[in-house]
């Protein structure tokens, strides 16, 4: 199992990008998590049993028209999420 927290910085709040993000994470095999941030981030948190199935939907975010409104990304491996069985947006 392998996960990663993705922090992106831009115009990615109020523009639909925690719905969307959602919306591509249903065609991969992956679970987690994405919430907006007092600071105007969008937190993602990922994983997958297969690191290539996890690194082609982060690809995807980054290929859609969410990747217009990102100006940053900071990507970090984290612990496998606990109790996570599927991709939820969080409020």
């Amino acid at each position: 199992m392998i996960a990663k927290q993705v922090l992106y910085t831009g115009r990615v709040q109020g523009v639909g990008f925690r719905y969307s993000t959602k919306q591509i994470a249903s065609g991969y095999d992956v679970t987690g998590s994405v919430k907006n941030l007092p600071d105007g981030r969008v937190q993602l948190q990922a994983m997958s049993y297969d690191a290539d199935e996890l690194e082609a939907f982060l690809a995807a975010i980054d290929e859609s028209s969410l990747g217009s409104l990102i100006k940053e990304r900071e990507v970090s491996v984290i612990p496998a999420l606990v109790g996570q069985r599927s991709f939820v947006i969080e409020r």
